[in-house]
């Protein structure tokens, strides 16, 4: 298990310095130059001088070459320096403290739901295959995964709002403040968040659940007259599940980076939310650090996918 865990970390390390490396060059082929558009202000009418452009230029070390550029940026990385926002002029790091345990809750709360409502559902619908409710919850399934996250978002504002006349309280409370205000201003957004990864939950343990239960083992435990709630739980589930937390850990990084929609119809103040305003004001510092911070997560979480997959079932360390 102990050189397992090692080939999977020496993999982690190659994959990060490579996002970062996408991560500098898309930003730097993306159109716009960030000095001018600082120069031109929030209403692209300010005025300034050629010196004053030059200036602001070297002073942002856009001179500089790309390589000069990247290694100074990973120079800032490797001493935990996050840099600081054009906008504001306020260090990336105060910024992350404030918007990273909103993107968190968010997620977290929309995973919560989609593993809640999915896997039960799935479990159910293979057990009652070809039945009206394996049909209902099939269609309600594909239903989810067929509509974009900003659709459903915008169909539970639509509904809450105008049908019940409901709008969440005013500003925002973290959980460990103010847990049941917080409930409501996340609980929606947190649904129509998960609600295309419950029906990639359902039909992934659907399916794995229709395969486990016709295996030799299952057919054994019944012919053994153990009750069905017993073979179901105890021998049908904790195999089908394997399959399952692999899908599940790569949906709760997805997650973190759809976020990104749903900050913006609900008005979170999240990491989303952050980003984009400093991508309509060409941020460079804050778009990259951000950017890089959410594929860092999500490389992490299916590192602890693999290590985990690893340690249940000992064939995939072995090979």
């Amino acid at each position: 298990m102990g050189a397992y865990v090692i080939r999977r970390i020496l993999t982690f390390i190659p994959s990060a310095i490579g996002v970062t490396l996408i991560i500098f060059i898309i930003m730097r082929i993306v159109p716009g130059d960030p000095a001018l558009m600082i120069l031109s202000g929030a209403d692209g009418e300010s005025s300034y001088t050629q010196e004053d452009y030059l200036l602001l230029r070297s002073q942002m070390g856009l001179d500089d070459s790309l390589p000069t550029q990247y290694l100074r940026w990973m120079g800032q990385l490797a001493r935990f320096d996050l840099g600081v926002s054009l906008e504001n002029d306020r260090p990336i790091s105060n910024i992350f403290k404030e918007r990273f345990p909103v993107t968190v809750q968010l997620a977290l709360l929309g995973f919560l739901s989609a593993v809640v409502m999915g896997i039960p559902i799935g479990i159910i619908s293979a057990i009652k295959q070809d039945s009206i409710v394996d049909y209902v919850f099939r269609s309600i399934a594909i239903f989810g995964l067929a509509m974009p996250t900003f659709f459903v978002g915008l169909i539970v504002i639509l509904v809450l709002s105008v049908y019940f006349n409901w709008f969440p309280p005013l500003g925002f409370k973290n959980l460990w403040e103010d847990p049941w205000i917080s409930i409501q201003q996340l609980g929606w957004p947190a649904l129509a968040l998960g609600f295309s990864v419950n029906g990639t939950m359902m039909r992934m343990m659907r399916a794995q659940m229709l395969e486990v239960i016709q295996e030799d083992y299952i057919r054994t435990a019944r012919s053994k007259g153990l009750p069905e709630r017993v073979v179901i739980n105890r021998h049908a589930v904790k195999n089908a599940m394997l399959p399952v937390i692999t899908v599940a850990g790569t949906l709760l990084g997805g997650l973190l980076g759809g976020t990104v929609v749903i900050e913006m119809i609900f008005s979170i103040p999240g990491m989303g939310r952050a980003l984009i305003d400093a991508i309509y004001v060409r941020d460079i510092p804050l778009i990259q650090t951000f950017i890089l911070i959410i594929a860092l997560i999500y490389l992490f979480l299916n590192l602890l996918i693999d290590l985990s997959y690893g340690w249940l079932n000992p064939r995939i360390r072995l090979t």
